[in-house]
């Protein structure tokens, strides 16, 4: 019998060992659904499959995903499929990582208004970048994913950019930002930038009200002028390839992977942490099982929210033109795909034990769910009348 290697505590072991208990937590139906369906990821609650190898005779027993956006043990195919479709679009340009960080004084409309709080983030980045490429007459694009989270779980929004080092001019021609390709704009000036666009956008939202504004800025939105903000721009990509394997990285991240999950014993869960602040050091973190889901929860996207967005250039409704466009202008530099992942494309036919494309199902295991409800309806008179409980 072949059994996938698995950590010693997931996600979805916590769950289910707190039962009820989530239900206490203050979570909206959306969260609890999410967290349902991580619990009964991969289980036979929802059903499954045994497949035989008619090579070595081993039999492996596979129970059904849940396939949800959150869940740690979903994202592997899900990041291979969409780094594979982005391959098609990489130019023999320089490409930059920008972060855009929204302040702990937002935090608090964050965590109560998501949806609106992170648009506006994905809204006011864009036209950060789009002004500064307008200065330097071209127009540009990005690739924005969405983060809330930091190592702690703490919350912490943020945007992870891949911005091209260059556009296009007014005729339509490729043109690199700067000769060597080693700069693309002062982060001082976008910090700036940007936070005046996502003040001013917030100003006039329309979930914005007195209300809010005392509750959630103290009365007054003066105080997100009181420091900086923090946008950091990464030096280049040595070459447009690792791109691609630094899209994976970031794509389909979710708040916590199950390998940082160290011990859950006595309602205590334990996991391992980076401390950016102290030198990049490692650290090991241990809080209880409620408040340690309900930091997981506070990270769950609000339902139709999306987390990946083009923009620009490497939009979905101009890269299917512009960017065959830019590649014909440009010298033919041949990109090489490096194959820097650890999760390979699932493939069922693959026995895990020997390696030989000889897997055949022998038996469906229907999913375990509650049962159906009774009918309403009346039983008819040549039913019989007695009722057996």
């Amino acid at each position: 019998m072949c059994s996938e290697e698995r950590p010693e505590v997931e996600v979805g072991d916590i769950l289910r060992c707190m039962g009820d208990r989530i239900n206490s937590l203050g979570l909206s139906v959306h969260q609890l659904r999410t967290l349902s369906a991580l619990r009964d990821c991969r289980t036979a609650a929802l059903g499954g499959h045994v497949d035989a190898c008619t090579e070595c005779g081993s039999l492996c027993v596979s129970y059904n995903s849940c396939r949800n956006r959150c869940c740690p043990k979903c994202q592997g195919q899900k990041r291979e499929e969409w780094i594979e479709a982005r391959n098609a679009e990489l130019l023999p340009v320089p490409y930059f990582h920008v972060v855009f960080t929204l302040p702990q004084e937002l935090n608090s409309f964050c965590l109560h208004y998501p949806a609106e709080a992170h648009r506006l983030l994905f809204v006011s980045a864009w036209e950060t970048l789009r002004l500064f490429g307008y200065n330097k007459h071209v127009k540009t694009g990005m690739i924005a994913v969405l983060h809330t989270w930091g190592q702690t779980l703490s919350l912490h929004p943020h945007l992870h950019c891949i911005v091209p080092g260059g556009g296009l001019d007014q005729n339509g021609r490729w043109r690199n930002l700067h000769k060597d390709g080693k700069f693309l704009f002062p982060v001082k000036a976008m910090s700036r930038v940007f936070r005046a666009r996502y003040v001013s956008m917030l100003r006039e939202s329309s979930v914005l009200s007195p209300e809010i504004i005392h509750t959630h800025f103290n009365g007054s939105m003066e105080s997100l002028f009181s420091k900086e903000w923090v946008v950091y721009a990464k030096r280049p990509f040595a070459h447009p390839s690792h791109v691609v394997e630094y899209l994976g990285r970031y794509t389909h991240k979710i708040a916590i992977s199950n390998s940082r999950i160290i011990s859950y014993q006595n309602g205590m869960v334990r996991f391992s942490y980076t401390d950016y602040r102290n030198a990049a050091s490692k650290k090991v973190m241990e809080l209880e099982d409620t408040e340690f889901i309900r930091r997981f929860a506070m990270h769950i996207p609000p339902a139709r929210f999306v987390r990946i967005r083009h923009y620009g250039l490497l939009s979905s409704t101009s890269k299917k033109t512009v960017i065959p466009l830019i590649r014909a202008q440009l010298p033919a530099i041949r990109i090489c795909f490096i194959d820097m992942r650890k999760v390979k494309p699932y493939d069922r036919k693959i026995c895990p034990c020997c390696g030989n494309a000889s897997m055949i199902t022998l038996e469906i295991l229907p999913a375990r769910g509650p049962p159906k409800p009774a009918t309403s309806q009346k039983p008819t008179e040549t039913k019989s009348k007695t009722v057996t409980v």
